[in-house]
């Protein structure tokens, strides 16, 4: 069994990304700038904020975090998001979700200009990424493939099965495997919910993205031996053992399946510090004007 490393890979790709940056100020172009709007006082997206502000810290971005109060109007919000796309000196943003249920979140995505979409969540960005042309994906199905990659994790011809189907993980990560490219070409299920006798799909999957937000839910009962499993699990437990009176918990009971893993992603450590270096990625591709040109 391999343990993939998502936080040593995230770290290489910062490094590369913070040269990059060097060579750029000192050539004498733009620092790139990514905002992060956050709304509310959720421990969770607090986390993942500062985490994305200190990755440019790192890297030599600067970044501005913008915070609104849990009931921030919607007008107000969506009047933010026009002053950051109408912000020359702002390469990218993100607002962070989830968002307060009297804010239509989708009305919000929609009003993010594409070009500065660097979460890749606007519609356009995700028809793009259906047809295949140039655009910003997802940051954290961007940071699987980019694990897969560094791996050299065999796609071709093996049987992916996604469990859960959010338009963050699920959905763009099913459509990315399926895709006619190198880390592709894999003969995909897509399970959720309503999908009858799961672990049918699961005994039988070559490579398992599991992500579903339900802790310790794939167990080894539901694996084959030699399996790839991603674990895409975030979920805060209440805990005694730690300071913070909690810890991340995965979707995978780790204990049991991994010795049954060819690769298997740890929580913390796996695909969460991903998603920030392909954010970052994308945030740097915005500066340089690489997709919409």
């Amino acid at each position: 069994m391999t343990l993939i490393d998502g936080k040593k890979i995230s770290q290489e790709i910062q490094a590369s990304i913070a040269q990059e940056v060097q060579n750029m100020i000192a050539a004498g172009k733009k620092q790139p700038h990514l905002a992060a709007v956050l709304v509310g006082n959720d421990g969770g997206s607090e986390t993942y904020v500062t985490a994305k502000i200190k990755a440019c810290e790192n890297v030599g971005f600067k970044s501005t975090f913008i915070r609104h109060p849990d009931y921030v109007t919607e007008e107000k919000l969506l009047q933010t998001v026009y002053d950051l796309n109408n912000n020359d000196d702002i390469d990218g943003f993100i607002v962070q979700l989830p968002l307060p249920r009297h804010i239509n979140e989708h009305k919000v995505l929609e009003a993010i200009d594409p070009k500065k979409d660097v979460d890749g969540f606007h519609p356009i960005n995700v028809g793009r990424m259906v047809l295949n042309l140039p655009c910003y994906v997802s940051a954290t199905p961007y940071g699987i493939v980019q694990l897969l990659e560094k791996y050299n994790i065999e796609t071709s011809g093996k049987h992916c099965v996604v469990i859960g189907r959010s338009h963050i993980v699920g959905s763009p990560m099913s459509i990315l495997m399926a895709k006619n490219t190198s880390l592709g070409n894999c003969t995909v299920t897509l399970c959720h919910s309503k999908t009858k006798d799961l672990k049918s799909f699961t005994q039988n999957a070559d490579i398992i993205i599991c992500a579903l937000g339900s802790p310790e839910f794939l167990k080894a009962d539901m694996v084959k031996d030699g399996v790839v499993v991603i674990d895409v699990g975030t979920t805060r437990v209440a805990s005694t053992e730690t300071k913070s009176g909690y810890k991340l918990k995965g979707d995978v009971k780790f204990d049991e399946v991994a010795p049954k893993c060819s690769y298997i992603t740890p929580v913390p450590g796996g695909v969460g510090p991903m998603t920030i270096a392909s954010l970052i990625k994308n945030t740097l591709s915005a500066a340089k004007k690489g997709i919409y040109k």
